[in-house]
């Protein structure tokens, strides 16, 4: 028998109940729906509480756009950089803070619009009936709400309180410098007119009214931080388009819509301007210093040909001979060649003096206004230096020195200045040879207008002053077209494919699907969390299968929770499920008694681990069991240290064993017959200082040798063995050995001691009954009427017992579904 109870317990031990931990899972399904609901109910809370938040894109394509009627070989050209550079240039630009300060002051962000919502102000930008239009360069009260009530179809009354200390701060956002005043003042109120001027120490605006005004509406506005809105609007996501490498998307996240695109529109338009500009900056230069030579130049040309004309009256000199003409336009043809090759080389070196001494080239660069550039690699190399500053100034508004981007940019200009220096060199050489050259051509000429009659030599000195003079303004004139014509003509290189528009999107944020799934998973967690917590710090035995599963004791039986007044439950109530249990252990039990003759006494000693887990009620019932089917038997209490059952018996314990074991009374003397047919009693009797050594004497070897003479069952109740030692040495009388386990009480380890016997052949014929023992799904599906451990613990029982099992909550729901039959 021992053989195959370990071999049952340790293949109980390797197989997961699957089954029985899920039946415990299900047990908690008040728990599940509760903490469920809870759950859903926070989540759909938190839906309607946090702020949402949506988002809105604009598409734009960044792309090197040249006007096609111009070529690289007009005069005044301009290219704004390579286009390796220009998205990143872009991507730079958009979250700098000098760009979104250019927008935020372009749409008044600065300026908050709010409302009064049901969890908090709410940002209600665009959806006003009025918009506030400030005086950038007057005081405005700064940081403080400012309620606007309509009081009328064209009246509105503004209301605030100061602050209690009498400092107010105070805002002006022409200079973004905050200063304050201190007024006596508790409150400012006062109606006033749409369009009307309002002209304060602290209020410097006037009310626009943009829709309909309704009577007895709020609103709130509000001077916040011009700092703080440039940063709160930095944050534009800038993406790239899968195959598209010229096109960006352009992402703004906020909780009012029409914020988000007014000010994505907004930051494209800003761009977009600012990139026109930069691209046209060399000719705008070009067109302002040429008007400035041209005014210079038309009167010099005015003047020269006045003293023309008084040289031709006065000397009576009006025309040129053949051979003075002929010379005339030799000299002139040269004095031309190297006024321009001696102005383009003081261009090219105030050109080189101006790189060396400035580390900007975005606004003073020197331009060639009357000279024809050589080499086309010049103009090139002066946009590519223009554009690269540019972008560095730009970058050095959000990086720092050491930023890797930055770095690279200053190579790259390094790079630049030293191909533009290389050029200029090599043309001043080639142009110095050529003034050379000309020059020894001039000497010959000159030794010809000697020759000339002196009239003559005076009248072509004139006019080639004349001539030089009407070139330059000619040539001013014409780049002065020039100019205006590739400003007028300049295409963007930004170019709006899809503006930002509200088409209805609901918000990213918060996501109500997410948020109840989160809370379905939230609803389930917690409580099977509660429920392995509770399992691993769970020490108390719940079912036979445990005590199976983990001690090589038998499980005898199951007994039922009594629900009587006494312990007295077979004989005053022997239809209840708790006495049909002890008649099955009875049946039960005889296989214990395999050492003991059939007509022979039978012993059966009970104990338990410590005091509480029912081993008195137990032993009263399975003595009144064995009296009822008609044998004689005797009940005898020996825990002599709690005694309890005279209690049941309506006796007192005035006299029993103590008084015998110590020679006062005989053992006639303290047997006490009951109420139970065939059932007599031995009480312990008062309580002695020496229990121990009491039950160790002859005395009670005597009286148990009498007792199995005089009676067919001796049931003994001892003390609990996990607290004295006093059960252990009364084993020894035992036929069967029942050792008491009560359901949520005993703790799993204080069977151990008994155990370690049993496994150790110290103690045979013992087994466990599990007491007070009820049915809970939590602890598994139910051990009944199949297991032999007590009739009727399951649906099959209904209907058999006095009482019945106490109906859950879902029991009674569904017993009210279920229609009647």
């Amino acid at each position: 028998m021992d053989s195959k109870t370990n071999f049952s317990a340790n293949s109980a031990q390797n197989n997961i109940d699957v089954k029985g931990y899920l039946f415990k899972v299900l047990a908690y399904w008040q728990l599940f729906l509760v903490t469920i609901i809870i759950s859903f109910i926070v989540a759909k809370f938190l839906v309607g509480y946090k702020q949402k938040i949506y988002s809105l894109n604009t598409t734009i394509s960044v792309k090197e756009e040249n006007n096609p009627l111009f070529s690289t070989g007009t005069s005044i050209a301009f290219n704004w950089g390579g286009s390796s550079n220009e998205m990143e240039t872009v991507r730079v630009i958009l979250t700098s803070r000098s760009h979104n300060e250019k927008v935020v002051k372009k749409l008044n962000f600065f300026i908050e619009y709010l409302k009064e919502g049901r969890y908090r102000l709410e940002d209600v930008y665009g959806y006003t009936p009025f918009t506030v239009n400030i005086n950038a360069k007057k005081t405005q009260l700064y940081g403080k709400l400012i309620e606007v009530e309509i009081t009328g179809e064209n009246t509105y009354k503004l209301s605030f309180d100061y602050n209690l200390s009498g400092a107010n701060s105070l805002i002006t956002y022409d200079t973004n410098i905050v200063s304050g005043f201190n007024t006596s003042e508790v409150r400012f109120s006062k109606e006033f007119r749409v369009d009307e001027k309002i002209d304060t120490p602290y209020l410097n605006f006037v009310l626009k009214k943009v829709s309909k005004f309704n009577v007895g509406e709020k609103y709130f506005i509000k001077f916040s931080s011009f700092d703080g809105a440039v940063g709160a609007n930095r944050g534009i996501g800038v993406g790239t388009i899968t195959n598209a490498a010229s096109m960006l998307t352009l992402t703004k996240n906020g909780s009012n819509k029409r914020r988000i695109v007014d000010y994505l529109n907004a930051t494209v338009q800003v761009l977009e301007k600012d990139k026109k500009d930069q691209k046209i900056a060399y000719a705008v230069k070009t067109r302002e210093y040429i008007d400035t030579l041209f005014i210079q130049e038309s009167e010099k040309l005015k003047r020269i040909e006045k003293d023309l004309g008084n040289f031709k009256e006065s000397n009576n000199i009006f025309n040129l001979s053949t051979e003075g003409d002929n010379v005339y336009q030799e000299i002139q043809d040269l004095d031309k060649d190297k006024k321009e090759l001696q102005e383009f080389n003081d261009y090219l070196e105030n050109l080189r003096t101006y790189i060396l001494t400035h580390n900007k080239y975005t606004e003073t660069i020197p331009v060639p206004a009357l000279i024809t550039i050589q080499d086309s690699k010049i103009s090139s190399e002066i946009s590519v230096l223009i554009t690269k500053s540019s972008l560095r100034e730009t970058l050095r508004n959000s990086v720092t020195e050491n930023h890797p981007d930055l770095i690279k940019l200053n190579n790259e200009i390094t790079i630049a200045k030293n191909n533009l220096f290389e050029n200029i060199s090599t043309l001043k050489r080639v142009n110095i040879n050529s003034i050379s050259k000309i020059s020894s051509r001039l000497l010959n000429y000159s030794s010809k207008l000697k020759k000339l009659p002196r009239k003559e030599q005076g009248l072509i000195g004139y006019q080639r002053n004349y001539e030089i003079s009407e070139a330059n303004y000619n040539y001013l004139k014409q780049k002065k077209y020039e100019a205006g014509t590739v400003i007028a003509a300049n295409v963007s290189d930004v170019k709006i494919i899809d503006t930002a528009k509200d088409l209805g999107q609901g918000p990213f944020f918060p996501k109500p699907s997410f948020n109840y799934l989160v809370a379905l998973m939230i609803g389930i967690i917690i409580p099977l969390f509660y429920i392995i917590l509770k399992e691993v710090l769970d020490n108390k035995i719940h079912t036979a299968e445990e005590i199976q599963n983990n001690y090589a004791i038998p499980v005898l039986g199951v007994v039922g929770r009594n629900k009587g007044e006494n312990n007295l439950a077979v004989f005053e109530r022997p239809k209840s499920s708790v006495a049909e249990s002890f008649r099955a252990i009875r049946s039960n039990i005889q296989f214990l008694f395999k050492n003991a003759q059939e007509d022979e006494c039978k012993t059966l000693v009970l104990t338990s681990s410590v005091s509480g887990e029912g081993k008195t009620m137990i032993s009263i019932n399975m003595a009144t069991v064995f009296a009822l089917s008609g044998k004689k038997t005797v009940l005898i209490g020996l825990d002599l240290r709690k005694p309890k059952i005279y209690g049941d018996f309506g006796f007192t314990n005035e006299v029993g064993v103590v008084n015998h074991l110590i020679k006062q009374k005989t053992l006639d003397e303290i047997i006490r017959p009951t109420k139970i047919p065939n059932l007599d009693v031995i009480l312990s009797g008062p309580i002695p200082p020496n229990p121990s050594e009491l039950l160790l004497n002859k005395v009670t070897d005597d009286m148990i040798l009498q007792l199995k003479k005089d009676y067919d069952y001796v049931i003994i109740d001892t003390p609990p063995v996990g607290l004295v030692s006093d059960a252990l040495e009364l084993f020894k009388y035992a036929d069967a050995i029942v050792y008491v386990i009560r359901q949520d009480y005993s703790e799993k380890g204080m069977m151990k001691m008994i155990d370690d016997k049993y496994r150790n052949k110290e103690v045979t014929n013992i087994s466990y009954i599990l007491n007070d023992f009820s049915i809970k799904n939590r602890y598994g599906y139910g051990y009944g009427y199949g297991y032999g451990y007590g009739y009727g613990y399951g649906k099959y029982g209904n209907g058999y017992h006095e009482e019945e099992e106490t109906k859950g909550f879902l029991s009674k729901i569904l017993s009210f579904i279920k229609p009647k039959e």
